[in-house]
């Protein structure tokens, strides 16, 4: 029964899907559960389709670009606690510097590591400025994107070298970002929705296709 069901969600572990989706039932009540949770609650930022809505800061839920990890358990848990809320604690949390606004790089520089961004993300870009910008990226971006500019989960901080873009990749908007940063702000459903429900739309999200 659907009660029967609902019981064995909310017991099982998020740290173990395969214990779920080994059992047939249980898997397809989650998958239908989450994805009446997810119209509900979730496409609004989202999308109907889970793609996000790109240039406004919503991620797509269909690939692996996670910024803090797309396990069912970091599915879970971001559902649960949101993510730079204040209602939450436990949110997820990272803050990027204005680096404009707060007077810590000049527009110059600015514009010589927004080149560089562009550089090793694979779009067209002002060589000579890009080189430039080496070194303010490293200087200032490399501790939390990382050397390499693919990002750190621990820290929230997304991968600069491919073409997923929450705000989007071109020069105006790159060099927008990192002269006011951003600030995205996605609620905790800790105490609008049951356990159940949060565990459904968590494995509804995994098995769309863009979970690890």
């Amino acid at each position: 029964s659907n009660a029967e069901l609902s019981s064995q969600l909310a017991a099982a572990s998020m740290e173990d899907p395969a214990a779920i989706e080994a059992e047939p039932a249980l898997y397809n009540y989650a998958v239908q559960g989450g994805a009446s949770v997810f119209r509900t609650n979730c496409a609004q930022c989202h999308g109907s389709g889970a793609a996000g809505v790109q240039g406004q800061g919503y991620p797509s839920l269909l690939d692996d670009d996670w910024l803090w990890g797309g396990t069912l358990e970091d599915i879970y848990y971001t559902v649960t606690n949101g993510v730079r809320n204040e209602d939450n604690m436990d949110a997820r949390w990272s803050q990027m510097p204005s680096f404009g606004t707060d007077g810590l790089l000049t527009s110059g520089e600015i514009d010589q590591v927004v080149q560089y961004v562009r550089q090793i993300s694979g779009q067209e870009h002002d060589a000579a400025l890009a080189s430039q910008g080496e070194t303010v990226f490293l200087d200032n971006c490399a501790a939390c994107h990382g050397e390499d500019g693919r990002g750190d989960r621990n820290v929230g901080a997304p991968n600069l070298t491919d073409a997923i873009w929450l705000y989007g990749g071109d020069v105006a908007t790159l060099t927008e970002t990192v002269t006011k940063a951003r600030f995205g702000v996605m609620p905790t459903w800790k105490e609008r929705l049951s356990e159940t429900e949060r565990k459904a739309v968590a494995v509804y999200v995994h098995q769309l296709g863009g979970g690890e």
